[in-house]
């Protein structure tokens, strides 16, 4: 091979090297890709619970002005909610979710202190329950810190009661998915609806649009 085929076929390697690059680059540049609408800790170190005293729980719930959690007294509870008690987060005390739920129509709305998007809903799920005809709205702190938690809430000056999981008893019943946050409306026979897709709420239309097609 001559000097100049030699310098011919290198140009020639070149020039296709460069447009599979330039390819390859458009591909990438085009390849749909989703936006975050959720908190999700995969491909970090899992949010565990963390068991606080109460005792040390006390000021932090008064700071936040913290909700006391519905009691359901004596409700005959059914659905996948029944017989489950887990932790008030802003009152000592246990709460039996199934039955604090019972006989109604109410929103389950899952929340963290880690969970970023969980901050812009929290004040939207205030306004609806605030509303006259809105059905009664119980958080679940999952995964969380409670000290964390409270001083979310605190920040955000949102009262709306809420319980922790700190065995994972909610979400197992629940099937609560790792990225948060994610909302459930109880129906008045205890079965439970998903709000899918699973976007944060925007606002106190939002949460009553997704209530009223579920209930």
């Amino acid at each position: 091979m001559s000097r100049e085929q030699v310098r011919v076929r290198r140009s020639e390697l070149v020039t296709t090297l460069v447009v599979v690059l330039l390819a390859a680059a458009a591909v990438f540049a085009l390849w749909p890709r989703s936006a975050p609408e959720r908190s999700d800790p995969a491909g970090a170190r899992t949010p565990t619970a963390v068991a606080v005293p109460d005792a040390e729980l006390a000021p932090l719930r008064a700071a936040a002005r913290a909700a006391p959690c519905p009691s359901g007294a004596g409700a005959q509870a059914a659905g996948p909610l029944a017989g489950i008690t887990v932790p008030c987060l802003g009152a000592p005390g246990l709460v039996d979710v199934g039955a604090a739920l019972a006989g109604r129509p109410a929103l389950i709305n899952v929340w963290a202190s880690w969970c970023a998007p969980c901050r812009d809903e929290l004040p939207a799920l205030a306004a609806y329950a605030a509303r006259p005809d809105a059905v009664p709205v119980l958080g679940i702190d999952a995964r969380d810190d409670p000290r964390a938690a409270l001083s979310l809430l605190r920040d955000v000056d949102v009262t709306l009661p809420s319980v922790t999981d700190p065995d994972g008893t909610l979400r197992a019943a629940l099937d609560i998915p790792p990225a948060l946050p994610v909302s459930y409306v109880v129906r008045a026979d205890g079965s439970v609806a998903r709000v899918d897709p699973p976007v944060p709420f925007q606002s106190a239309d939002d949460v009553a649009a997704a209530v009223k097609r579920l209930s």
